[in-house]
C-alpha cells in the first residue's frame, strides 16, 4: 500500500512537470538513435544549457540550470540520474502535434522501456488519415500495445464520445501513458494490462497497433517481436484482432517487415486470412528503408531492407 502511495505522488509529480513544460512553451520532435547521437556527440552538446538539451536530447545537466522548483519536482518523480556532480533525466518528452508526451530516457536500453520515435509519428499519421476518412460510427476503439499511448491518445481526441482503451503487457507503459491522457484532458480513455487482447471482452469499431518488429538479443518489450525475422507479434495481433472487430469495424496495423529477396514475407502470411470475403483490406508500404543500421544485426544477413508497412483490415 505504501509503494503504491509513493508510485502515485510519483506519477503526479511527472504530471505536474509535463504540465510545466506545456506552459513554458516546451516543443521537441523525437528523432532516430542514430540522430539523436550524432547531436549529442558534436562538440558543444556535452552539457545541456535548455529545456530542450534536458528533456529531448537527455543530456547531462548541472543542477543549476534548472529552478529549485523544477529540481524539487523531478526529485519527487523520482527520474533523476546522478553522474557524479551532474543529473540526467530518467525520460523524455516529446511533442505530436499539439500532444506532449512523456516516454524513456535515451539511450532505451531497459527492458521495459517505452518508445516513442519516429515510428510513432508514421502511425499517427495512418490514425489520422483514417479518421478524417472514416464515416461509420466509432463508439469503441482499443489500442494494442500502446506504449506511450498515442494511438489511443488520437483516437480519443478525435471522438471525444468513444470509449477508447489503452492495452499493454508493460506495467511502465501504462503509467507513462496514463500521466499521457491526464496531460492532454482526456475521460475517454481507460488504461489496462494486457497481453494483446487477453484482457478485455467484446468488439470493437477501431482496434490500432503498432507492435514491435525487431529481432532483440536482450527481447526488450519494446522492440522484440518475436519469430524469425520480428514478424510473430504483429501476426498474432491480426489473428487475435480480426474476430474482435465489430460489422464495419477495422484493424489498423503499422509495423515494420524485413524484405528477403525482393519478397514480403509478412503479407505472404497474412493472404490465406485475408481470402475470406467478410474482410476488405489494403496494404501500403509506407517508408522503403527504417533502421538500416538493424541489418547488421544477428539474424539479419539475408534482409535487404526493413520496410515499414500499413495494413488497413475492415470487417464486412
Amino acid at each position: 500500500m505504501l509503494l503504491d502511495q509513493v508510485q502515485r505522488q510519483a506519477d503526479q509529480a511527472l504530471l505536474q512537470l509535463g504540465r510545466r513544460l506545456q506552459a513554458d512553451g516546451y516543443r521537441f520532435t523525437c528523432v532516430t538513435p542514430l540522430t539523436q547521437h550524432r547531436n549529442n556527440i558534436r562538440a558543444g552538446n556535452e552539457q545541456a544549457q535548455t529545456l530542450r538539451d534536458i528533456f529531448g536530447w537527455n543530456r547531462a545537466f548541472n543542477p543549476a540550470v534548472l529552478s529549485a522548483d523544477e529540481r524539487a519536482q523531478m526529485q519527487r518523480a523520482g527520474i533523476v540520474e546522478h553522474l557524479g556532480d551532474l543529473w540526467r533525466s530518467r525520460v523524455r518528452w516529446s511533442n505530436l502535434g499539439t500532444l506532449l508526451l512523456v516516454h524513456s530516457s535515451y539511450p532505451t536500453d531497459s527492458v521495459d522501456a517505452v518508445f516513442f520515435g519516429p515510428d510513432s509519428y508514421r502511425f499517427a499519421r495512418v490514425i489520422e488519415a483514417h479518421l478524417r476518412e472514416r464515416t461509420t460510427a466509432l463508439d469503441h476503439a482499443v489500442d494494442i500495445g500502446c506504449g506511450a499511448g498515442i494511438g489511443a491518445l488520437l483516437i480519443a481526441r478525435a471522438r471525444r464520445h468513444a470509449q477508447v482503451c489503452a492495452l499493454d503487457i508493460n506495467p511502465r507503459a501504462l503509467r507513462l501513458t496514463a500521466i499521457n491522457v491526464a496531460l492532454a484532458q482526456l475521460a475517454n480513455v481507460s488504461v489496462e494490462h494486457s497481453d494483446v487482447l487477453d484482457g478485455v471482452t467484446g468488439r470493437f469499431d477501431l482496434i490500432v497497433a503498432n507492435p514491435p518488429y525487431m529481432l532483440d538479443a536482450g527481447e526488450r518489450a519494446y522492440r522484440h517481436g518475436g519469430g524469425v525475422l520480428g514478424e510473430q507479434l504483429s501476426l498474432r495481433i491480426v489473428e487475435q484482432a480480426l474476430p474482435r472487430l465489430a460489422p464495419g469495424g477495422t484493424l489498423l496495423l503499422y509495423t515494420g517487415v524485413a524484405m528477403v529477396e525482393g519478397r514480403d514475407p509478412f503479407l505472404a502470411q497474412v493472404q490465406g486470412t485475408l481470402v475470406d470475403p467478410r474482410w476488405a483490406w489494403r496494404y501500403e508500404e509506407l517508408d522503403p528503408d527504417v533502421f538500416g543500421e538493424q541489418l547488421l544485426e544477428p539474424g539479419y544477413q539475408q534482409v535487404e531492407r526493413i520496410a515499414a508497412v500499413m495494413l488497413c483490415v475492415t470487417r464486412r
